[in-house]
């Protein structure tokens, strides 16, 4: 029995100050006592908004309160919303847990885990009526049928189906076979009976116990388990052939092609792994994908994602227990006994389950099968989401730069810095501009080292950096929100000098990229960050990097050009650096000045000029 103890501040609507607020929460939360339990916090409407478990009530909930600054983003407006504190005591943990889970169904609480609307995903479904009919469905009803699924594809889901309806020649019609309706004897048999596809037991030609019979097999079927409908299928066959009816034979022999069909397009996996069950897990931002994978009798019988909303609460070991529970209570018959996980979830919550973290071999490699479907997945939702919403898609990359790079705004314009050299020679640099998350080209800029002689690119950062910023100051346009510096410490405390001595650095925000293992630094952090590789924030910034490498590259090589070209010409006796603009002016390269006559180079240059450059290339012909 639960002690159950609720305040009536919930009632009426508070117009206090988070702070006031919080104080009054927190003076409540060292009331709770020291036991297990559930607590609910509610919000000024009196709704409940979250719900967690504890082991120890006052301990637990009074955490919410020490240091706001140590919170999720997430649970930080959840503690600002919240008016009041409701508390379940429990005799233990594990019940706290299943305490936990049922009002969490229940309620369904805005910042708690929750499984996304997975209506889209159809079901095979063995209806409870008389001569159960087998067919598609997108809701689920308790009204005592049997579901199978969700599958993830609709082709596989109607194959599947068509293969089940070839066998086992099933009814398809809506007519209520109930024992009263046939005794009255008024229905006759239909086309599909006289086209093979059904065996007519509205008329009596098939009887429910047969029926019956048949929907077993099919059970075993979707739940996997094929030998059961093979031995069927095969002695139905040899009965028949005996009794010398070889026509109903050879359709038992095309049923069993059928499903040796059927077993053949499944994904083996080993004979020696047996049933299990495989759960991976895939973190967004306020976004968690979970594949399941069920394997019978060393085959993937079963595959599909679902997709759940990040509460307040993103401690990897609850959310893979909340997947688990709810993702367990969609699909057919219960977790097997062995399971595969990530990491270790609640186990309490799961009698007689085992649950095991792969760490080589074959269990290895479907725990990473699993994950590459949750990405895939999740690709596709993405992919689904730019086309049709791109501005909700552009946000959303944004708000997960924000929280990646630990930032306080959005950054919609983002400006990244490179320098490039040959040993110390035509040392140039390059700064790209984007804008929401995307290349804003006509924005681009190119820049000449001015003061630095040789290869220092800590130098040569600060001086482009501070030139930069100081024209956008003294032009009065916007400064960027985030700056990335291609390049690792060193560089990003050059350009982090730089703002500084502008007076900038507290409105900006700064990061270095070192290309090595593409480490994120944080200024005056000395410990490199690590985003997510296959994260969208990663992506964003190695694209900002290459954009800015492709950019300055190409720029250092049209300054080397320029160079060889100049050098050529002035070791041209008589030729000075005003005749070398004329000519590159009129004729652009030294390619196009090659082949023009001697009066066309006059004409630029001076007859005497001319004879000595004509002189000069015929020097290098070969005779």
């Amino acid at each position: 029995m639960y002690k159950q103890s609720f305040h009536a501040s919930a009632a009426r609507h508070f117009c206090r100050m988070p702070k006031e607020n919080n104080i009054e929460l927190r003076e409540k939360a060292a009331a709770l006592p020291s036991e297990p339990g559930v607590y609910q916090f509610i919000n000024a409407a009196g709704e409940v908004i979250y719900v967690g478990k504890a082991k120890n009530l006052r301990k637990r909930v009074a955490s919410y309160f020490v240091d706001s600054k140590d919170l999720p983003p997430k649970t930080r407006i959840m503690i600002r919303g919240a008016r009041d504190v409701h508390h379940i005591v429990t005799p233990s943990e594990s019940d706290a847990l299943l305490l936990e889970n049922n009002l969490i169904k229940n309620l369904q609480p805005r910042y708690n885990i929750l499984l996304k609307d997975d209506k889209s995903y159809p079901w095979i479904v063995v209806r409870n009526e008389p001569f159960p009919r087998v067919e598609s469905t997108r809701r689920m009803t308790r009204d005592g049928s049997r579901y199978w699924g969700p599958y993830s594809s609709l082709t596989v889901q109607k194959n599947v189906l068509e293969l089940l309806h070839s066998i086992y020649r099933l009814r398809r019609c809506r007519t209520n076979l109930s024992a009263e309706h046939l005794a009255r004897g008024k229905y006759r048999t239909c086309l599909q009976y006289h086209l093979g596809n059904c065996r007519a037991p509205c008329v009596g030609q098939q009887s429910e116990e047969q029926y019956g019979r048949d929907i077993e097999m099919i059970a075993r079927t979707l739940s996997g388990d094929l030998r059961g409908a093979r031995k069927y299928l095969e002695d139905a066959m040899r009965a028949a052939a005996d009794a010398l009816d070889f026509e109903e034979a050879a359709r038992y022999k095309t049923r069993l092609a059928l499903l040796d069909s059927y077993v053949g397009r499944s994904v083996v996996v080993s004979s020696t792994i047996g049933d299990l069950d495989v759960f991976a897990l895939l973190k967004d931002i306020d976004t968690v994908y979970c594949n399941f994978v069920r394997i019978v009798g060393g085959a993937v019988v079963n595959s599909f994602t679902a997709q759940f909303s990040l509460g307040a609460e993103d401690d990897d070991r609850t959310i893979l227990t909340q997947a688990i529970m709810q993702i367990s209570e969609r699909i057919s018959g219960p977790l097997t006994h062995n399971v595969l996980v990530p990491y270790q979830p609640n186990a309490e919550l799961f009698n007689g389950v085992r649950f095991s973290v792969p760490k080589r071999g074959e269990k290895l490699k479907l725990m990473e099968f699993a994950l590459r479907n949750a990405r895939l997945y999740r690709a596709e939702r993405l992919k689904n989401l730019e086309i049709e919403d791109p501005a909700r898609h552009t946000e959303r990359i944004l708000e997960s730069l924000r929280r990646e790079l630990r930032m306080t705004v959005l950054p919609r314009h983002i400006e990244c810095f490179d320098n490039s050299n040959l040993h110390g020679t035509h040392p140039v640099a390059s700064c790209v501009v984007f804008r929401d998350a995307k290349p804003s080209r006509s924005e681009y800029r190119h820049f000449n080292i001015k003061t630095v002689v040789g290869a220092d690119d800590f130098v040569s950062m600060r001086e482009i950096v501070g030139r930069r910023y100081r024209r956008i100051l003294e032009e009065g346009t916007p400064l960027p929100d985030l700056i990335v510096i291609d390049g690792g410490k060193g560089q990003l405390g050059a350009a982090v000098a730089a703002i500084g001595e502008l007076g900038i650095a507290d409105r900006v925000a700064v990061i270095g990229l070192a290309k090595r293992l593409e480490e994120v630094y944080h200024p005056g952090d000395p410990e490199p960050y690590y985003l997510d590789r296959t994260g969208e924030p990663l992506k964003v910034i190695m694209h900002l990097r290459d954009e800015a490498h492709r950019f300055g590259l190409a720029f250092h090589r049209q300054k080397r050009s320029q160079a060889f070209i100049r050098t050529e010409l002035e070791s041209i006796a008589g030729i000075g650096s005003a005749s070398v603009e004329k000519l590159l002016k009129r004729f652009k390269t030294v390619s196009a000045i090659r082949k023009v006559s001697v009066a066309e180079l006059s004409e630029v240059v001076g007859a005497a000029r001319a004879e000595a450059i004509i002189a000069h290339f015929l020097s290098f012909r070969t005779p």
